[in-house]
C-alpha cells in the first residue's frame, strides 16, 4: 500500500438548508441547487481554496458520475479543463431533501482538443487494499470509468455531448462565469 490510502470522500448536499458539507466536514453555503430527473446541480463559491473560487458540479445518480467545472482563480492553471469527474455512488434525494456522494477515488479529465485522462487508479487499488471499498465496488468504478472513456471517444472527445445523450436534455450550466474574487 502507498502514500495514496485515504478513507472515501463523502458528502452532503442538503437542497433545503442550501448547503453543502464538503469531505472535511466543512458547511458551505450553495448559491443554487437545481434538481432533474436524472441529478442535482449545484453551483457555489469556494471561499479559502487557493486553486479555485467557484465550483458547479453535477450529480448523475444513474451515471456513477459527479462533473464538475472549476472556476480558477488563476486561468493558466489547468489551461483548456472543462469538465473533471468524479466516479462514486451518489444518490438522492432522501426524506430530508437531501442528497450524497461517495468518491470512489477514479477521476476523468476533460481538456479541450484531448482525449480524457483517467487518473488515480493507484488510489482505487489502494482503497481496495485499505478495506476503503469492496472489490465489487472497485470493479463498477473501473466500469463506469471504461463507459465514460469509450462513450466520449464515441463522441469526438465531447464529453458533454455524451453526457446530454445519456440523460436526455442538455446538463446545463451557469450562463456567465461567476465573477472573480
Amino acid at each position: 500500500m502507498t502514500d495514496t490510502a485515504h478513507p472515501l470522500k463523502v458528502e452532503v448536499f442538503d437542497v433545503p438548508a442550501m448547503t453543502n458539507t464538503d469531505p472535511k466536514g466543512f458547511v458551505r453555503a450553495v448559491d443554487e441547487y437545481r434538481a432533474t430527473d436524472y441529478g442535482l446541480y449545484m453551483s457555489r463559491s469556494t471561499p479559502g481554496h487557493d486553486k479555485f473560487f467557484w465550483l458547479e458540479s453535477w450529480l448523475l445518480p444513474n451515471l456513477d458520475l459527479r462533473a464538475n467545472i472549476f472556476h480558477f482563480h488563476d486561468p493558466e492553471y489547468r489551461p483548456g479543463q472543462r469538465l473533471y469527474l468524479d466516479v462514486g455512488e451518489f444518490w438522492g434525494p432522501d426524506d430530508a431533501d437531501r442528497w450524497h456522494a461517495r468518491d470512489w477515488y477514479l477521476d476523468l479529465v476533460d481538456v479541450d482538443e484531448k482525449p480524457l485522462e483517467l487518473i488515480d487508479i493507484d488510489e482505487l487499488f489502494d482503497a481496495n487494499v485499505a478495506g476503503y471499498l469492496t472489490t465489487e465496488q472497485c470493479e463498477k468504478a473501473i466500469t463506469t470509468a471504461t463507459t465514460v472513456l469509450v462513450g466520449a471517444a464515441e463522441h469526438r472527445h465531447d464529453v458533454q455531448a455524451w453526457l446530454d445523450e445519456q440523460v436526455g436534455e442538455p446538463v446545463t450550466w451557469r450562463v456567465s462565469p461567476p465573477p472573480r474574487p
